[in-house]
């Protein structure tokens, strides 16, 4: 998106410094800085202002600055990372796209890469970028997005009450997607029913004209419909779904292929990405690309070859040609559960292991880690633990040897949530 130096003086109130730029997108990390992009110094666990004049050497237009300005083009505020929210918001009033909203416990950035795939077959689409999804991950996907996007996919995350309400003030979207609801932050939210409540409020966020897309196997995001004002479409395999999965099978590496039925038709669907629960999100994906006008075959020709976000069921080998799911970018015991069916559905004649890190945030730790230790059990999928002993287990601290061990006829799955680090595990195993 293309704006000027004074445009975003103007929709965060802030003070301009300097010459009246021209400037193509934002930033908050100058390291990946385009030439021309806006650089806003957010205050986190690092401060952006100490990276500003690495910013400007890599082209930075301008910089959004809560301090005293320097060389360059500045605009002065009180709170830069309120002030990104300000710019999208007036940046969002500028598009005219569809907005789709996706949230969940599980399955949100798969169902967001699925449908940009599906949406790019009849229009123009943008995204987040992986999980982007946040307070500054959202408004940038708004402010990065071309200028003539006709439609806008905006993945949104939450660890509190209030927080998708928020990003829904300045995405504004129309189209509202809810996956699941399930043991996830549930020790920050009081449980289940705070995590579905606070899913709840994409949906009662859309506008009279929109359409909400819920999940028709889960009885928790069905009964979000009750908050809609506005048209409301299910998607899954319950019979009652209107957008439905049938005759689903999976191929040897555990990728679905399924009848869709549809209120605009019905279409063989093959996918790309292995995991039966993959049916689910690329349901909610056809459905959205159905309610924006997109050909269905056209979608369900793009979902053959859609590839997902980095570290979400990602089959790759070892050096000696062992199967390999990388899911290791997050876990909560959803997730976990869907990624060790997957596993177990493999076909291999090998070891099935399951390296396996915290899941964190959780109210009931202790249950919520034994029940996955039972299921791996009741699957005869061995399990190495890593940096925690709550799958009833000791860590341990070789995982990386078995996993260089493993052998042509065997599998294995990598997955914990973000604070296990065990992307690096990954990314060791295949040389990366």
């Amino acid at each position: 998106m293309r704006f000027r130096a004074s445009d975003v003086a103007t929709a965060t109130g802030g003070t301009l410094f300097g010459p009246d730029v021209e400037l193509d997108g934002v930033s908050f990390d100058s390291r990946v800085l385009s030439p021309g992009q806006l650089f806003v110094a957010i205050v986190a666990d690092r401060d952006g202002h100490e990276f500003i004049n690495g910013a400007l050497a890599h082209g930075a237009g301008a910089y959004l600055t809560q301090r005293e300005p320097g060389s360059g083009t500045a605009v002065v505020v009180a709170d830069t990372a309120a002030a990104l929210m300000q710019l999208a918001r007036w940046g969002r009033s500028r598009l005219d796209a569809r907005v789709v909203g996706v949230t969940g416990s599980v399955g949100k950035t798969s169902v967001k890469d699925l449908a940009r795939a599906a949406l790019s077959a009849g229009l123009r689409t943008s995204a987040n970028e992986k999980s982007f999804n946040n307070e500054q991950g959202l408004p940038v996907t708004i402010l990065n997005s071309p200028d003539d996007t006709q439609a806008l996919v905006l993945e949104m995350g939450m660890r509190g009450i209030g927080e998708i309400a928020r990003l829904c003030s300045v995405g504004r979207p129309d189209i509202g997607v809810v996956t699941r609801v399930a043991e996830a932050h549930t020790e920050l939210l009081g449980g289940i029913d705070g995590v579905a409540r606070a899913k709840s409020e994409l949906i009662a966020a859309l506008p009279a004209a929109g359409v909400a897309v819920l999940n028709a196997d889960d009885p928790r995001v069905v009964a979000m419909a009750g908050v809609a004002g506005c048209a409301v479409l299910t998607y899954g395999r319950s019979a009652q779904a209107d957008v439905r999965i049938e005759d689903l099978v999976l191929d040897d590496l555990a990728r679905p292929s399924f009848m869709l039925r549809s209120p605009w038709g019905a279409q063989h669907v093959r996918l790309a990405v292995s995991g039966e629960h993959m049916a689910t999100n690329a349901a909610a994906a056809l459905a959205v690309a159905g309610v924006c006008g997109v050909d269905l075959g056209a979608a369900g020709a793009a979902l053959s070859e859609a590839r997902l976000s980095p570290w979400r069921m990602e089959i790759v080998r070892n050096a000696n040609g062992a199967v390999m799911i990388n899911d290791a970018y997050n876990a909560n015991p959803a997730s976990m559960r869907a990624a060790i069916e997957t596993l177990s559905a493999l076909s291999v004649p090998g070891r099935r292991v399951a390296v396996l890190g915290v899941m964190a945030e959780l109210a009931d730790p202790v249950r919520e880690h034994a029940d996955i230790a039972r299921l791996l059990s009741e699957r005869g999928i061995e399990l190495i633990a890593v940096g925690t002993d709550l799958y009833g287990v000791p860590a341990r601290d070789d995982a990386l040897a078995v996993l260089q061990s493993l052998a042509s006829a065997d599998a294995v799955l990598i997955k914990g949530s973000r604070v296990a680090g065990l992307d690096r595990l990954a990314a060791l195993v295949v040389g990366e």
